[in-house]
């Protein structure tokens, strides 16, 4: 798989040392790779003793040891929980970005090929020093010629040649893995992989991060109170994004917000109320409410910083997980299930019975906890590790929402203990399934799934041959599904049909 010429063979060697050094150098034999990599075996005879680290934590090693392609990555297996087992999660939840910041003469080079104009021309002042440095790029403040107080986001030099050759070794490995180790194949790792890896990439192009941006500031247009950071789009690329500085005091400075007078409850009130209307309104969401992300301007107006990770749902989605809302705070075990397998891709030999035992216990684990002490995001990421032990992969966009639920509570509960996220879901998720229901809404729907299946209805006259002349001879052990479906599918028509005939022909009485 990994062929006779070996690209990049020097960062290979450094994978499998590394796995070596924190005792997980058994995986590296296990692929076949000793051979391959011409690696010598004294390393991984004579592993470090590691016996009292766990599997998550020589993981979590492994990681920051590699460097930014692999922190990231695991940055992003970290809102997984229905692909990456939770003791490891836990780990990853511990990764952080150390890195220091490249030097200023980079970043003058970087601005003057991608704008296309030296730092001095674009900017009146330019702070040599960053506000802050991360794996793939640092922050700069700056004022316009014009004026305006901007901050200034440059990508590292060089970070996607090294996230691009990083990730054909992931993707390489986890195909090897595939065909040497059944747990791999079982899990498809491969496919896993290539999910971060599109997350990842999509993170190296500040465009789509400043569309991101706009895309939130319009659903806030005629809400005074929340603030989005306006985009300089003359001063971006892909790898320079220029946006207004925002001046305030960041949520987890409560000594400051209550020397200023702030009202901590009427905050944190807002803030829910800001991303529960993203989620559950508008299905585009900012995916990483931390505390650095979400700072109080003057007249306790909320600004939302960064938004390189955001969560898209569709209709159907914010329907699903309403109803899984709605469900969880009535306690009922089936309408959990049925959410739970509408949301995800269940493989065909899902133990319904023990899915069901394992969501019931889910239940009785908060069955007399009073509603407004449910951790909302806690139980959803449960769900979601309940989905991983059945092997039903859930969408990344609703798994991204069960983490930033989860890091959103966290903040909310510092500034007001007593407030439940799960109390102000409630109205909103009511309010969704009610709308789903409308008449106008049921027509929508209804001709979106006539649309879907026309081509099936053109069709279904010869498929139908087809299917009668393999009844007939016998040949239908193979196609017994294609036959089911293709009846399903015809009757569900029939239906629509006739009842797109009774809707527009009977008068009104």
């Amino acid at each position: 798989m990994l062929g006779k010429k070996i690209r990049h063979l020097g960062r290979y060697h450094e994978v499998a040392r590394v796995f070596a050094k924190h005792g997980l150098g058994f995986i590296v034999q296990d692929l076949g790779l000793l051979n391959t990599l011409s690696l010598p075996k004294r390393l991984f005879t004579h592993e470090e003793a590691l016996d009292s680290k766990s599997l998550g934590e020589r993981i979590r090693r492994v990681i920051e040891d590699l460097g930014p392609t692999f922190i990231k990555m695991g940055q992003i297996a970290s809102t997984r929980p229905d692909l990456i087992p939770e003791n490891i999660i836990l780990e990853m939840e511990k990764l952080q970005d150390r890195v220091g910041p490249f030097p200023y003469e980079k970043v003058q080079e970087i601005i003057q090929e991608e704008i296309g104009l030296p730092v001095h021309e674009i900017f009146a002042e330019f702070s040599e020093n960053p506000l802050a440095a991360a794996s793939i790029g640092q922050v700069h403040r700056a004022v316009l010629k014009t004026g305006e107080a901007v901050a200034v986001k440059i990508q590292r030099p060089q970070i996607t040649k090294v996230i691009e050759t990083d990730l054909e070794i992931l993707l390489n490995l986890a195909a090897v893995a595939e065909q040497k180790l059944p747990w791999a194949k079982l899990y498809r790792v491969r496919d896993i992989i290539e999910e971060f890896a599109k997350s990842l990439l999509a993170e190296l192009d500040y465009l789509t991060e400043g569309h991101n941006a706009e895309k939130i500031a319009k659903q806030f247009i005629d809400q005074p109170l929340i603030h989005i950071p306006k985009v300089y789009w003359h001063h971006s690329t892909k790898k320079v994004l220029t946006m207004e500085y925002v001046h305030g005091i960041k949520l987890n400075e409560h000594q400051q917000l209550s020397d200023s007078g702030y009202n901590r409850k009427d905050i944190a009130k807002k803030i829910i109320g800001a991303i529960f209307h993203q989620i559950l309104e508008e299905g585009f969401f900012h995916g990483d409410p931390h505390p650095g992300n979400i700072l109080i301007m003057p007249g306790e107006v909320i600004a939302f910083l960064d938004f390189g990770m955001v969560g898209r749902l569709t209709l159907e989605m914010k329907y699903h997980f309403a109803s899984l809302v709605i469900a969880m705070i009535r306690k009922n075990t089936d309408t959990m299930i049925k959410a739970v397998l509408k949301m995800g891709l269940v493989p065909s030999d899902v133990n319904m019975p023990l899915l069901h035992q394992d969501i019931d216990s889910l239940k009785n684990k908060y069955l007399d906890i009073p509603l407004s002490q449910v951790s909302l995001g806690k139980a959803v990421n449960e769900l979601f590790s309940i989905a991983f032990k059945h092997r039903i992969r859930i969408p990344a966009d609703l798994t991204l929402l069960g983490k930033s639920l989860l890091t959103l509570e966290g903040v909310i509960t510092k500034l007001d203990p007593e407030l439940s996220i799960i109390d102000v879901a409630q109205p909103f998720g009511t309010k969704l399934l009610k709308e789903r229901y409308q008449i106008s809404t049921v027509i929508k729907r209804f001709f979106g799934t006539f649309s879907e299946y026309n081509d099936l209805l053109l069709d279904l006259p010869k498929q139908a041959k087809v299917l009668i002349t393999n009844l007939q001879q016998g040949k239908l052990t193979g196609n017994c599904s294609l036959g089911v479906s293709y009846y399903r599918i015809g009757l569900r028509l029939y239906l629509l049909n006739v009842i797109l005939f009774a809707f527009f022909n009977f008068p009104n009485r």
